[in-house]
Formats: structure tokens, C-alpha cells, sequence
């Protein structure tokens, strides 16, 4: 028998890509949507849209591809229509780990999943796969977590977060809290504010000290791409003693040091909280 599954959201940037890939692994998808352009879009596919009425009853699966902010409310709204078993499927970890899932449905399964998207290193080839920086074309791994639900439900899950974010590299099993930790703790806490400062130092380099944004940008993407290199391990560290006493020095003038705060349970469950009350 077919596994059914209801996708929440299934004409959005993230629920469109997931839907698509979840008709191509040929299961009984009911697509859920109700904004205009999401049915729209879904009918350019040739996917019928569908209300949560129609679709969600009887799913064995219940992908939540929705905003953080919504996740809670709307599986409330829907509780009355899982039958005990049925798995929901969240795409992030915001709204689970500040606990903003009904409560009162011990009999439901809680899952988990998030994709790591495509490495910076990676051996493809083709030219899609190459600038495809979200995945879905090039190879990427994925982060999985059972919440709460039979040990036997971890495997379905991962099967259809496998089938979701096709192709894979490979999952990683972990708990609630550590992909938490992961994100937003990690890509959002710590990663992407350095990315963005990268950003505004270009910007500084060129507004200020009249240096070609080009320049600048062609500067640091190349420094990048070695630094990354060498700091994770995909070629020899072999950086200058002088750069490495360069590299403490700035430490201290552009890192804090309580930075790993952003790390710690308290800190990731705070952000959480913002994310799914905002």
C-alpha cells in the first residue's frame, strides 16, 4: 500500500520542492495549500491542490512545511483530524524545542527533519548541481530527529525526509535539542552574523577606504575558499605563523568571548521561543 502524506504549505518556496520530490518517490501526496499563487503554482506542476479537510484525514504522514510562527496554531487546529499513529513532520526545530505542539496527543509521533543543504566541497560535475546551493539537485546530507512516537517511526521518518531532500549524502540521527543547537543555534547564531559581517567589511573596504567593491569581494571569497579549506580539514593547515598571530589578535577586536553562549540549550531554547512568537 501506498504511504499517504499531507503537505501543509505545499506552494511555498519550501513545501513546492519537497511536494515535487514526494510525487517523484511515488507516494499518495495530498497537497495542501490555500494561497492563490501557491495553488497556482502547484497547478503549473500538474499537483492538485487540496483543503486540510480533504487531505489531511486518513495520512499516515503530516508534513508541516510552514512558517515557524504558525506551526503551533495550525497543529492544533488540525489535532482533531490525526488519528492516533499518524506522524507530524516538522522542517525545523524552532517550534518543537519551545514546545509549541499539542500537548495533550500523546498518540501522535513528533518527527523532525532539516536539510544540511550542498557542501561547499563536494565532487559534482554537472553545472546544474554545481550552482544548486539549496539542494534538491546537487547531493546533501540531513539531520533527523524522533520527538516523541515508537522507536519503529524513526525509519519512516527518515525515508521521507530521504525522499524529500533527494539526493543524499548521508542522515544524521540526533535528538530535538542538538538540531536545535545545530539550528538555529549554529547556522543562525554563529555562522550566518559572521557571514553578514563578511558582507558589511566589504562594504566598509569599499565606502570607506575607496577600495573596488570587486576587488574586495574577488579578495575575499578567494581567502575564503582556502581558509574554509584548511580550518575544516579538506586540505593541509599550513596558514603562516604570522597570520595564525594575526588571527588571535583580531579575535579579541571582532569576536566576543562569550560567544559560545549562543550555543547553550538556554540561549537556543530563547531563540526558539522568538521565533515561533514572533
Amino acid at each position: 500500500m501506498t504511504l499517504s502524506i499531507a503537505v501543509l504549505g505545499s506552494g511555498g518556496k519550501m513545501g513546492f520542492r519537497v511536494t515535487r520530490k514526494l510525487v517523484d518517490a511515488g507516494y499518495d501526496v495530498r497537497a495542501v495549500e490555500i494561497g492563490e499563487a501557491g495553488r497556482a503554482r502547484l497547478e503549473t506542476a500538474g499537483i492538485r491542490a487540496v483543503s486540510a479537510e480533504e487531505g489531511v484525514p486518513g495520512a499516515a504522514v503530516v508534513v508541516l512545511a510552514l512558517p515557524d510562527n504558525i506551526i503551533g496554531k495550525v497543529s492544533r487546529e488540525l489535532s482533531p483530524m490525526l488519528a492516533a499513529g499518524t506522524m507530524l513532520l516538522i522542517l525545523d526545530a524552532a517550534a518543537p524545542y519551545a514546545d509549541d505542539l499539542p500537548k495533550d496527543r500523546p498518540d501522535l509521533t513528533y518527527f523532525v527533519g532539516h536539510p544540511c543543504h550542498p557542501p561547499l566541497f563536494n565532487d559534482e560535475t554537472e553545472w546544474d548541481a554545481r550552482h544548486d546551493y539549496h539542494g534538491g539537485i546537487a547531493k546533501q546530507s540531513i539531520v533527523c530527529a524522533l520527538m516523541q512516537g515508537p522507536e519503529a517511526h524513526y525509519a519512516l521518518g527518515e525515508e521521507v525526509c530521504r525522499a524529500m531532500w533527494s539526493p543524499i549524502i548521508r542522515a544524521h540521527r540526533v535528538s530535538v535539542e542538538q538540531l536545535a543547537i545545530l539550528e538555529p543555534g549554529l547556522s543562525e547564531m554563529v555562522a550566518m552574523p559572521f557571514v553578514d559581517t563578511m558582507v558589511e567589511a566589504v562594504e566598509e573596504c569599499a565606502r570607506k577606504y575607496d577600495i573596488p567593491r570587486e576587488a574586495a569581494m574577488d579578495f575575499l571569497i578567494g581567502h575564503l575558499n582556502v581558509e574554509i579549506a584548511m580550518w575544516f580539514g579538506f586540505s593541509p593547515k599550513v596558514p603562516s605563523d604570522a597570520a595564525l598571530r594575526l588571527m588571535r589578535f583580531a579575535k579579541g577586536v571582532v569576536v566576543k568571548e562569550d560567544w559560545r553562549d549562543a550555543l547553550t540549550p538556554a540561549k537556543v531554547r530563547e531563540a526558539s521561543e522568538l521565533i515561533v512568537r514572533s
